[in-house]
């Protein structure tokens, strides 16, 4: 982390830490506390594309599909070493 910056200072500064913030993230602190990260529009949009890959759900919520598949499916047989694991 380069930048990290009180609150007053960066409302001072705006279009400093604005220009700042298409490098590298700045850190945004009130009272000595990180209450937030200015970054460029193409880092968020990659971080809000890499969140909503990231979804998780409950198994119950499979179609039965999908959850037959999940059945059916084995594991490559380069992986088979690690069922040793299971028996220790």
């Amino acid at each position: 982390m380069g930048h990290v910056i009180p609150a007053s200072e960066f409302t001072r500064n705006f279009g400093r830490y604005q220009m700042l913030a298409q490098r590298e993230p700045v850190a945004v602190t009130s009272h000595g506390r990180t209450t937030g990260y200015f970054i460029a529009a193409d880092d968020y949009e990659d971080f809000k594309r890499f969140r909503d890959s990231r979804r998780s759900f409950a198994t119950a919520e499979l179609s039965e599909e999908k959850a037959n598949a999940i059945s059916a499916s084995r594991m490559d047989a380069r992986h088979a070493h690690l069922d040793a694991m299971l028996d220790e």
